[in-house]
């Protein structure tokens, strides 16, 4: 017999209610998520621009490994929701297993195939010298953790599938305040260095990832259950959606990885540091948005396993005009603030001669703010209904085709210099959110209509 929880009753009733509710905890965990990055970020940049620009150049890399998990958290989320809205308390329990069984899979193989092949990636990406060997000691610690990663991240999606987030919220806090704490001990006080950084980054996903299971595995007061039983379809149907989101979070990485690289073109290795720098204050901006697109996807996922049209329509576009608004917001913050925010990533003494370019950097990059919403929610749309493929265009065309496009046509073509990179990503940005938006639309309608039909003829 199907137990409720509170977050199934949330899934099944007011979706406006539940979006807000969903997105409030996961707003919350990825802001500090988020502060520990800038912290990172701030905490290296006193050993000065080289060992900032190493972590930019692995960041996209480490990111690579991370979008793996997620998209198998997305699927699992997903799926789960679905079996929710369907009632289906066994597909559920089948959808996390399996889900939480691959994401072991995945880290195990993903550090065997990084260990050998580190050092040839970051020298493709442009480093050398002193940034080169930050870099690698940096990356040769995080791959340690890549199976710890992976599994937090699938068990933080299957919790959000069953309309949980504040646990996630409290693992993802406690994991990334801990790392906080740990950045100054590591890097400054043991002398660690960028290494360091690294080895605070390990220590405190290990504790958040024996917090979740612990919550998974012997509290056992989870909607879902741990039954490992082999089910082909509903394996396809993470996949489904879980290998796109997978891909869709490559390509932002392939993305940063290419502008890392048209960023050195035009302004060598303080052009990383700047655009480094710059791109956590805009992640920073994002992470509202982020926290509501997870909340998406769990929402439409819930009302499509219900057929149920209008709570879809409405999730939807409850969504993109809250996630506009918030946009608007923290860009006009940005502008208001950028030469304030420049002079913490540019404290020492070696870090000042990047300040200028970073503020108007910072003032550019943040007009991105405001179309973000339109692809990512549309994206998490598509992620909720299953049409993962529709999820991963959206994505690869606003990251790999528009802002890689329109970045190299104002770098190389225009001869702008960095400024061309930021106002690629500007413009490409823009550019998809029109488009997207527009199919977005077009598909939740069709949707509404087979269901009204489907409900009429039953």
């Amino acid at each position: 017999m199907e137990r409720e929880t509170r977050g199934t009753k949330l899934l099944r009733g007011d979706p406006r209610k539940a979006i807000v509710k969903l997105s409030i905890p996961m707003m919350f965990a990825m802001l500090v998520q988020t502060i520990y990055n800038l912290a990172d970020g701030i905490w290296v940049a006193g050993l000065g621009p080289q060992a900032l620009a190493a972590i930019g150049l692995v960041f996209p890399l480490f990111m690579i490994v991370i979008a793996l998990a997620a998209g198998v958290g997305v699927g699992a989320s997903s799926v789960v929701a679905q079996k929710i809205g369907e009632k289906n308390k066994a597909g559920a329990d089948t959808a996390a297993s399996l889900s939480m069984v691959l994401s072991v899979i995945i880290g195990v193989i993903a550090t065997f195939l990084l260990f050998p092949s580190i050092g040839s990636i970051l020298k493709f990406a442009g480093a050398s010298g002193e940034t080169l060997d930050f870099a690698m000691g940096y990356a040769t610690v995080l791959i340690y953790a890549i199976t710890l990663l992976m599994f937090n991240n699938v068990a933080n999606g299957v919790l959000r599938g069953e309309g949980d987030a504040k646990r996630p919220m409290f693992a993802i806090a406690t994991g990334s305040l801990l790392n906080i704490a740990l950045d100054p001990v590591f890097i400054y006080v043991l002398g660690l260095g960028v290494k360091g950084a690294a080895y605070a980054t390990v220590l405190s996903i290990a504790i958040s990832t024996l917090l979740i299971a612990y919550w998974l595995y012997f509290k056992k007061d989870t909607y879902v259950t741990f039954r490992y039983r082999w089910d082909s379809n509903i394996l396809r149907q993470i996949l489904r959606i879980g290998i796109p989101a997978s891909l869709a979070q490559i390509s932002m990485s392939v993305a940063i990885y290419v502008l890392n690289v048209f960023a050195v073109k035009a302004g060598g290795d303080y052009g990383v540091a700047v655009f480094t720098s710059a791109w956590r204050v805009i992640n920073f901006g994002t992470v509202p948005l982020i926290g509501m697109a997870m909340a998406v996807t769990s929402v439409t996922g819930a009302a499509f396993g219900e057929k149920n049209g209008g709570k879809l329509e409405t999730a939807y576009l409850y969504a993109v005009k809250l996630g506009l608004l918030i946009g608007v917001v923290v860009t006009l913050v940005i502008l208001a603030l950028a030469p304030f925010i420049g002079r913490v990533f540019t404290y020492s003494e070696a870090g000042a001669s990047i300040y200028d370019d970073l503020v108007k950097a910072l003032r550019l990059l943040s007009l991105f703010l405001a179309g973000v919403p339109f692809g990512m929610f549309t994206s998490s749309m598509f992620q909720g209904i299953g049409r993962g493929e529709k999820s991963l265009v959206v994505t690869v065309m606003r990251t790999i085709i528009m802002q890689v496009l329109f970045s190299w046509l104002f770098v190389f073509t225009m001869e702008m210099g960095l400024v061309g990179v930021w106002a690629g990503i500007v413009v490409g940005n823009a550019t998809s959110a029109c488009i997207t938006f527009v199919w977005g639309r077009f598909t939740v309608n069709k949707l509404k209509q087979d269901f009204e039909y489907l409900h009429a003829s039953s």
